[in-house]
């Protein structure tokens, strides 16, 4: 609704993760770097864990905008699963047709043979587990498994695990210790500073075609969406996307200090 007013040519607050937004903070991009890594050098697996709203997401699509075409993805989003059932949804996301019935040992042998034929066209697979603090410790002893699948100079498959802070705890766990034993990168996306949160909205706004050479916040304002929003970007994008909306309504060009501390009240994201 407020596009046309605030002369832009897109809503650059949107919470859903979108590439073109993607803001290349400092752990932003060791985070892509770390998962770039793992993958081009097939060290097997990787953890990326961060507050909800942190931006793993995000870094997830932007992953997959930078990998070539040699690269066959899985992502397994439904982390809630038993370890056959897990199995069965790597094989059903690599398009590879199985029975519901058949034991889940020949189901892995049926993903031992499909990554083996892959490393012999050249191809590099990756199995990407979103959410991954929900798996409990068979299903992730499971994968720990298939990080087991290997030739004998690389890695069949390379794993990563992407979830919020817990993750780590969980893989202290004392029976996860050849798990954590096996994760050659660990990166954990901390909330933005204080002015990597003006560098974002900045970058946002200029990206949804905003030129005019002035901020649409004002500094007050930067710094209460900075204090409200923890530095944690989803927050951040909730916030503007509603203040610019009130200042859209109340013909306000620049929103000043006093429309977040409404804003942040209304979203009942902290009372200032």
């Amino acid at each position: 609704m407020y596009k046309t007013f605030y002369g832009l040519n897109d809503t650059p607050f949107n919470v859903t993760p979108d590439s073109k937004y993607f803001f290349p903070s400092e752990k932003h991009t060791e985070a892509l770097d770390s998962l770039i890594y793992t993958i081009n050098e097939r060290k097997g697996f990787a953890v990326i864990t961060g507050e909800i709203g942190a931006g793993k997401t995000t870094v997830w699509h932007m992953l997959l905008n930078s990998l070539d075409a040699g690269t066959k993805i899985a992502l397994i989003t439904n982390s809630r699963l038993t370890p056959k059932q897990m199995v069965m949804a790597i094989l059903d996301d690599f398009g590879i047709p199985f029975k519901d019935n058949w034991t889940k040992v020949r189901l892995l042998f049926l993903l031992n043979k499909f990554l083996i034929e892959q490393i012999n066209l050249g191809f590099n697979v990756v199995l990407v587990i979103d959410e991954a603090q929900n798996l409990n410790a068979g299903v992730l002893e499971e994968v720990r498994m298939l990080s087991n699948l290997e030739t004998d100079k690389e890695k069949l498959i390379q794993i990563i695990l992407i979830g919020q802070p817990e993750l780590k705890d969980i893989l202290e766990l004392e029976k996860l210790t050849q798990l954590k034993q096996r994760i050659a990168v660990y990166y954990h996306i901390y909330p933005l500073s204080k002015e990597e949160v003006t560098k974002y909205i900045e970058h946002r706004i200029k990206k949804a075609g905003f030129n005019n050479g002035q901020m649409l916040f004002d500094q007050n304002a930067l710094d209460k969406i900075s204090f409200c929003s923890k530095g944690i970007p989803r927050l951040i994008n909730s916030i503007c996307d509603r203040s610019l909306l009130t200042g859209f309504t109340r013909e306000i060009k620049i929103v000043g200090g006093d429309i977040i501390e409404e804003t942040a009240r209304e979203l009942k994201v902290i009372t200032i």
